[in-house]
């Protein structure tokens, strides 16, 4: 594992942007990558922050696990989550967590937006009982001071006094990653998209026919959720309004029976927020990026879904009655885990059928999203797809 991680450590796409692992740390970025690929932050030093949002694969998990890959395995061996880990990627502008205008909350970190930045979220999975199985921040702190390199960057980036306290120290070190996470590695805005954008490649007729769908107001709702800035000017769209809504997902019985959780269980998504009391909230999750979303499959808040089309057409199913089977298993979709607040029942979200034809556009034009680095994982996608 510790062989693996050093080869993490020096990717070649990363090489203009990532220290060798013997590059002496100057700055809280440089610390942050260094823990940020570190798996003696987990209790049985398996697992690092890369190990779930592995920077190869778009930054998800992409492990297989006895449910395939919609929830990740944890350092114990044996753990599954509940939620399928959200890409690291273009996390950093996610806004704190707040009420807009329109009284709808949004923004934070996590699905459930429960953490108001990178920071804050860095400092969940190591102290996770079924992610990185740490028990205390003092256990961190520790396993930090094993680490001479560490205990020099620490105290010259935070003071002689960081480690004097655990609290401090596990500060520090969430601050690190959070950092780190900030930086071009995780957001570069580099995909097909971009360059079209920047007049360097042309959309094929297909990705056009998708690009004028999604961004339509008449055709489809895409861009309700998954657009922030308006035309012209668009450079730097990440897709996403960060709003929380609640799409009539089914809960993924496969994931229940395997983390021991049984069906009785309901995830409330942002009603599990501490800050959010109105039930109103149930079942709520936040829309995340487009960004890379055709090579980070499974999809939506627990991973039910395999296939980014099939995410498409189970959107389509509340506006077109010839929708009525899951692709994936040939039966009727399944019924919302949450049956209520569906955001799709709002006139806002209504649209007219779509034809097949343009199904597939979307998906094309979704894949144009897709960072550079990561365009040879469409063509292998499409490979198995073929076979």
């Amino acid at each position: 594992m510790r062989a693996l991680v050093s080869c993490l450590l020096l990717l070649p796409f990363a090489a203009g942007s990532l220290l060798a692992a013997d590059q002496p740390v100057a700055t809280k970025t440089e610390l942050g990558k260094k823990l940020f690929f570190d798996v003696n932050l987990s209790k049985n030093r398996t697992q690092s922050c890369a190990t779930c949002h592995n920077p190869e694969h778009g930054f998800v998990d992409n492990r297989s696990t006895s449910v395939g890959k919609a929830v990740s395995l944890g350092d114990d061996g044996k753990s599954l989550g509940d939620r399928n880990a959200p890409s690291a990627a273009y996390a950093r502008f996610s806004p704190d967590f707040h009420q807009n205008k329109k009284g709808r909350y949004v923004g934070g970190q996590f699905l459930d937006g429960r953490e108001k930045d990178l920071a804050g979220q860095a400092g969940g999975p190591p102290l996770n009982p079924v992610e990185m199985g740490m028990p205390d921040k003092a256990t961190v702190s520790e396993r930090l001071q094993e680490n001479a390199d560490y205990v020099a960057a620490f105290k010259h980036l935070f003071g002689d006094t960081v480690f004097d306290k655990p609290d401090t120290a596990y500060a520090a070190m969430a601050e690190s990653i959070g950092e780190f996470e900030k930086t071009d590695l995780f957001a570069p805005f580099d995909s097909r998209y971009d360059r079209y954008l920047r007049g360097e490649v042309e959309l094929t007729d297909q990705e056009s026919l998708g690009e004028s769908l999604f961004f339509s107001n008449q055709f489809t709702n895409c861009n309700r959720c998954h657009q922030l800035k308006a035309f012209p000017g668009s450079e730097g769209e990440t897709f996403s309004n960060y709003e929380f809504h609640n799409l009539g997902v089914p809960a993924n019985q496969a994931v229940r029976e395997s983390n021991g959780k049984g069906k009785a269980f309901i995830d409330n998504g942002l009603l599990e927020h501490p800050d959010v009391k109105d039930g109103k909230e149930a079942g709520k999750f936040k829309v995340p990026t487009l960004r890379n979303v055709a090579i980070t499959s499974p999809y939506m808040h627990n991973g039910v879904f395999s296939d980014l089309k099939t995410v498409v057409l189970f959107y389509d199913k509340f506006n077109n009655r010839k929708r009525k089977l899951n692709p994936e298993t040939g039966k009727p979709w399944d019924t919302p885990e949450v049956d209520g607040n569906l955001a799709l029942e709002d006139e806002d979200f209504q649209a007219p059928a779509l034809k097949d034809e343009e199904v597939d556009a979307l998906v094309a034009f979704l894949k144009t999203l897709t960072d550079q680095r990561y365009e040879h994982l469409l063509e292998q996608k499409q490979h198995y797809a073929d076979k």
